[in-house]
């Protein structure tokens, strides 16, 4: 019994070893505990006034586990409701006091309410906002009592509750009709619900960080629709400033970037183009847009870069963005890209994609009717939309994005163009200029021993500025007349230089004759380094090591151009950025690529092999000079012959050039392409819904300009009947006097494949006539199919090498090699020198010569030994192998599209992947990480980091010490890489679960 001076010690016992106890792996719902407490061993607890509260977890008795019939609301801890458990001796308790008053036979008293006034005070219906959230809470509140307004200082073993004085009935007094009473395990029953469904309010230091991430998120939703207030950084939590200065080392916008990002356009979310020089720093103001979009927007967002190279740079770079901030970075380059992507209901996606993947994408997206989720597309190099097939594909691509989703903005960055105004009505966009660069550029030319500044305002163009100090002998004059080693040397080993040529060869002999007059004390700067450096090559081709490499490192010295292999590339990149090398000779295509900027640029000569340069390629090699933060100024020399100069005053003074659609280059391909998927996507079903959406296109803006003798209606109308005779469309019924157009199961194949309309028909007859002897025992016939058509023309076969290699087939691969139409005797004839009568198709013939180079290749994956027995260049072999492994993807989509096609599906899937590497298979997890090639593959795996897994948990500090020729920046990229890796497959998974487990929307109900 309760009295005032005696309370009973009320034990709460807990079933530690239950087997009822439900996985911390199921479902969760809203009122599973956040977090199981660290349990207590008979730990005991005082109130203050003498009187103890244990709680016991030693004992281990059965007690029912199941709060309610169908669920344990508590999952871990005890039920409270069967025979043996708290609320079973609460009510024993109960029932007692019921007793002991009816012997007590208290007069003038209402007994319901006074036991419910005694026992169930404090368990009254009440706010849940007074009821604790969580047994901490619980213990919390009775650490610290609370005084009771009505009932003086008291301890209890629950929060003090709104108390209610009780109401006692005197005689005479009249009664209100008794309510239904509520037994005091009805009551603690109710509250303990209550308090499960009740959310956590625990406090920690994750909690606290998103409780500031969400409160800025806010401010930043609210600044894009409140002109003139931007939030913490531009609309974006503070964290994002922070994480561009670890990650970037960026302290602070110059001013151009921050009035962009304040600009109108980008508040209301307008199409924008702004154009800037080289290394003006467009790409952060770019990326700040896209983290707005991830984070502030919830939208997905699109970033075209025109090189593969730069698609890998770009992913190592957000990867720490992605993790640090929570969204996806998914790589679309080569053959990498899951089409359609993956529905992420979670998280947001940045894709990051080459201009061909891009398309790809979104044809992918528009076909599930997604689109809709790109909020932000971003283009870099708006101006490739003149370069030829790849500006067609990128002009597709905005046309559709422009066509389909009214609400995605696009934002373009480009050099700047003469005719920005024709690409503003083509994006309906505004545009924003800036002559703005970090470090000054200085541009020269060298004539004979004189150098003339460049001065457009001159009426000559040049003006005299100091003549070249020469000390030649005669036999290094008649080597460098043009005096490219004193330019160099002025600056070197100290400063960096790139000297651009016209031509591979002319880098590979520049390189080495600099080398030669080089004095020795140029050996000893970063001696080391040069030396890991020279090893690393070595080992990055099995032990091969290219001899003008190994003349020039020594003396900080080497060349780039596509000769190389991309580990070869990478590792001459990096030892340039980091000072091991201070010179590079170098094509053009570097000034196209990765960014490695120089104090000095000397041009070696106006040509680019034998075209004269344009003045957009000029300036964007000039462009490299100038090291924002290291130099204070740039300076590019270009080097001219007399011959030369009047050519060069015009190339220096001319205005900028303009950027023309080219959808009509190479005899339409590009708008028949665009015709064929518009309606294969279903974006337009009428010759008149075409006419509509050809009237959104950049050719439609420069009609007069690009086809000034026939119109774009005319030409589109050409073009719709030329894709109804090569069978890709076909024409239905008319409804209501219009025609419909519909794709053909080619047609579709075609264009989901992104197969080059010259090459469909050929595609289908070499897959049909494949089926009917595919050799399966060996790689060759499959490889056959998959040579790039357009790479065919670019190798001849040396017949000597063809003959050996041809011999040196099985009788069943050269049986296959007959089939297709290389018979021996025919490779036997002409190896001979002797003449052949039979007509043969030399596509075929090379075709299969590039198909064996692939073989070799895959049959022992060192690319030096394929490429001196073929003899071709490095680079070719890695260009055909890369070339081969994306046009592989393309045929596996094509076949896919084509029921008679089925066998090949599963084949081209293993095939593709082992182009996509070519290497062992141990090191192919390793090299799914971006930027990550052969050679820092094999590093890693031989020092110990076998697995994704255990790249993206390594830490960066001993990847360091760990790995040769290894910076932290890169160790950082690299780690995290792989953890969005590992991120963006496990999500890919769960999402396949979701999808599993959800029920059908249109689920049949009683």
């Amino acid at each position: 019994m309760y009295t005032d001076n005696h309370m009973y010690d009320i034990v709460v016992k807990r079933n530690s070893s239950s087997s009822r106890k439900r996985s911390w792996n199921g479902m969760r719902s809203h009122i599973t505990p956040p977090k199981k407490r660290p349990s207590f061993t008979s730990g005991t607890c005082s109130a203050g006034d003498g009187h103890t509260y244990s709680q016991d977890m030693t004992e281990n008795k059965d007690t029912e586990l199941c709060f309610s019939d169908n669920e344990d609301l508590f999952e871990g801890y005890d039920s409270i409701v069967g025979d043996s458990s708290f609320l079973a001796k609460l009510e024993d308790v109960e029932l007692q006091m019921r007793q002991h008053h009816k012997d007590q036979q208290t007069p003038h008293c209402c007994e319901d309410q006074l036991l419910d006034s005694i026992l169930a005070e404090d368990f009254r219906d009440s706010p849940l906002r007074t009821l604790p959230s969580s047994p901490l809470a619980f213990r919390q509140a009775v650490m610290t009592p609370q005084k009771s307004p009505s009932r003086g200082v008291h301890n209890t073993s629950t929060p003090d509750l709104k108390n209610n004085k009780p109401t006692i009935c005197h005689a005479g007094v009249n009664k209100s009709a008794p309510k239904a009473r509520r037994s005091m395990k009805d009551h603690l029953k109710k509250v303990l619900i209550e308090n499960a469904a009740t959310s956590n309010t625990i406090s920690n230091r994750v909690r606290q960080k998103e409780a500031v991430i969400t409160e800025e998120m806010g401010v930043a939703m609210e600044s894009i629709s409140a002109e003139g207030d931007l939030g913490p950084f531009f609309g974006l939590p503070s964290r994002v400033k922070d994480l561009i200065c670890r990650l970037k080392g960026i302290q602070d916008l110059y001013d151009w970037q921050k009035t962009c990002l304040s600009l109108d356009s980008v508040q209301q979310r307008r199409n924008l183009i702004y154009s800037l020089p080289t290394s003006g720093g467009k790409t952060l103001v770019a990326e700040i847009l896209i983290f707005k979009e991830l984070l502030c927007r919830m939208k997905d967002a699109l970033l075209i870069l025109p090189y593969i190279s730069l698609v890998q740079e770009k992913v190592r770079g957000l990867s720490s963005f992605g993790i640090e901030l929570d969204f996806m970075v998914e790589e679309y380059a080569g053959s990498k890209g899951r089409f359609p992507p993956v529905k992420r209901r979670s998280k947001n996606s940045l894709y990051i994609t080459t201009i061909e993947k891009g398309h790809s994408l979104v044809n992918s997206l528009i076909e599930m009717d997604r689109l809709g989720n790109i909020g932000l597309v971003v283009v870099d190099e708006l101006h490739m939309l003149g370069d030829g097939n790849r500006g067609a594909i990128l002009e597709m691509t905005l046309s559709k994005i422009l066509y389909m989703s009214k609400s995605t903005q696009i934002i373009g960055m480009s050099a700047t163009l003469g005719n920005v105004g024709d690409l503003q009505r083509f994006l309906k966009a505004e545009n924003y200029t800036n002559d703005f660069r970090p470090v000054e550029l200085k541009e020269y030319v060298k004539i004979k021993d004189s150098i003339y500044e460049v001065d457009p305002k001159e009426e000559e163009c040049f003006r005299f500025s100091r003549l070249l100090d020469i000390k030649y002998s005669s036999g290094m004059q008649k080597l460098d007349p043009d005096h490219i080693i004193a330019l160099a040397t002025e600056i070197i080993p100290q400063q960096s230089c790139l000297i651009f040529c016209p031509t591979k060869k002319n880098c590979e002999n520049l390189a080495g004759m600099i080398c030669k007059y080089l004095n020795k004390e140029f050996r000893k700067h970063k001696e080391t380094e040069k030396a890991t450096l020279l090893g690393e090559l070595k080992s990055s081709g099995n032990g091969s090591l290219c001899p003008v490499l190994q003349k020039t490192v020594p003396f900080g010295l080497a060349y780039h151009h596509s000769g190389l292999t991309s580990d070869e590339k990478k590792l001459v990149e990096e030892a340039y950025s980091s000072g091991v090398l201070c010179l590079l000779t170098c094509t053009s295509t570097l000034a196209a690529g990765i960014n490695l900027p120089a104090r000095r640029v000397i041009l070696r000569s106006p040509y680019v092999a034998a075209d004269f340069l344009k003045r957009s390629q000029y300036k964007q090699m000039v462009g490299r000079a100038g090291r924002a933060g290291i130099d204070a100024m740039g300076e590019s020399i270009l080097v001219l012959q007399e011959k030369d100069i009047n050519m060069a005053k015009k190339l220096v003074s001319a205005p900028v050039e303009k950027c023309y659609s080219n959808l009509l280059h190479d005899g339409g391909q590009g708008l028949l392409s665009l015709v064929l998927s518009l309606i294969g996507l279903k974006i337009t079903t009428t010759i008149e819904q075409v006419r509509d959406f050809m009237k959104g296109t950049l050719l439609n803006v420069q009609e007069a300009q690009v086809s000034p003798e026939r119109s774009l209606w005319d030409l589109t109308l050409e073009f719709i009947e030329k894709l109804r005779q090569k069978a890709l469309i076909e024409a239905s019924g008319d409804v209501n006097d219009e025609t419909i157009l519909q794709i053909t199961r080619l047609g579709r194949a075609t264009f989901k494949g992104s197969v080059d309309l010259s090459y469909c028909d050929l595609l289908y007859r070499d897959l049909s006539k494949g089926l009917e002897g595919l050799l399966l025992n060996s790689f060759l016939h499959l490889l056959y199919l998959v040579t790039p058509y357009d790479m065919v023309h670019q190798c001849k076969p040396d017949w000597m090498i063809y003959f050996r290699q041809f011999t040196n087939l099985s009788a069943a691969e050269q049986k296959m090699a007959s089939a297709v139409g290389v018979p021996e005797s025919f490779v036997t004839r002409k190896a001979a020198g002797q003449s052949v009568r039979k007509t043969v198709d030399i596509v075929v013939v090379n075709r299969l010569y590039l198909a064996m180079v692939l073989y070799s290749l895959l049959k022992e994956t060192n690319l030096w030994n394929v490429s001196d027995r073929f003899q071709l260049t490095r680079g070719f072999v890695q260009t055909l192998l890369s070339s081969a492994s994306a046009f592989g993807s393309s045929v596996l989509h094509f076949t896919e599209e084509l029921e008679e096609f089925w066998a090949y599906k599963a084949l081209l899937s293993e095939l593709t992947r082992r182009l996509t590497y070519c290497v062992q298979a141990e090191l192919i997890p390793l090299m799914e990480v971006a930027g990550v090639m052969e050679h820092r593959a094999k590093q890693l795996y031989n020092a110990g980091y076998k697995t994704l897994a255990h790249l993206a948990n390594a830490d960066p500090k001993i990847l360091v010490q760990t790995i040769d020729n290894l910076f932290k920046k890169q160790a950082d990229q690299i780690t995290a890489s792989a953890k969005m890796l590992i991120k963006e497959k496990a999500d890919a998974l769960q999402e396949e679960v979701d999808d599993l487990l959800m029920l059908p929307s249109d689920l049949l109900s009683l």
